[in-house]
């Protein structure tokens, strides 16, 4: 499916050679290393390579005549980074548009915290900036929810919508420490398709983390209304329909 869509055009490299993989097939092999649960790009090169007819389908599937090595892996997948959330707003926007998911008119917003590989990095010793031994990822956070406690890594915020099938809208990640209503604006507004501007997104649901009056005010100004009850917004919706 995903060569199917017409993603927004890569900006051309102006140093080194031409990709080998374009970005498309990158991002094949990235899904399948998340749909097989494999856990570094090492074994996703020996997975592809696999002399098996199961694997040799999958390979072609992502469209690669060879198979990438592991630093190849390794450089491409950190350079896909930005472009991923582009992607992900682009397939939001056609899964609306193309009536590919229920005309709900309610979407939601939220947040979950992911730890970060290897061992912490302690609050002492980082206000200090004493790396105290090695395998520390240095660029994570500490951050706190209700549900996980204080947790040192990185926060995956999305938007999607709220029907039976549920679609991811927009989505960023930054470090644990970043507050929720920081990245409403930026999820909000981030699709260069400008997802939120669609009729058919006129309400949005969150929790308490997003409760802030300027919050309000933007959705009201972009046609969007936003409430922390998706069950009174539905309520709503009844009284309307």
């Amino acid at each position: 499916m995903i060569g199917y869509i017409p993603w927004p055009s890569m900006p051309r490299r102006k140093r080194g050679r031409p990709y080998t993989y374009s970005p498309t097939v990158i991002l094949r092999c990235f899904i399948v290393r998340i749909w097989f649960k494999i856990d570094s790009n090492n074994a996703l090169h020996t997975f592809l390579e696999l002399d098996s007819q199961y694997n040799r389908k999958l390979a072609i599937a992502c469209g690669l005549a060879t198979i990438p090595c592991r630093r190849t892996f390794d450089r491409r997948l950190k350079t896909i980074s930005t472009d991923i959330k582009e992607r992900i707003s682009t397939m939001g926007y056609l899964f609306i548009v193309e009536r590919l998911v229920d005309d709900h008119s309610v979407t939601a917003i939220d947040s979950t915290l992911m730890k970060a590989k290897g061992s912490v990095w302690h609050k002492s010793s980082m206000k200090k900036e004493v790396v105290p031994h090695s395998g520390i990822d240095t660029g994570a956070r500490w951050g706190y929810s209700h549900t996980k406690g204080w947790v040192f890594g990185y926060k995956l915020h999305l938007t999607s919508t709220t029907g039976e099938l549920v679609v991811p809208l927009t989505a960023d990640v930054t470090t644990a420490n970043i507050p929720d209503n920081k990245m409403y604006v930026t999820l909000t507004s981030s699709s260069s398709y400008s997802v939120f501007t669609l009729p058919s997104l006129r309400y949005m649901t969150a929790d308490p983390g997003y409760d802030a009056k300027k919050l309000y005010e933007y959705s009201k100004s972009i046609g969007n209304r936003f409430g922390l009850s998706c069950r009174k917004i539905r309520k709503y919706l009844q009284k309307e329909a």
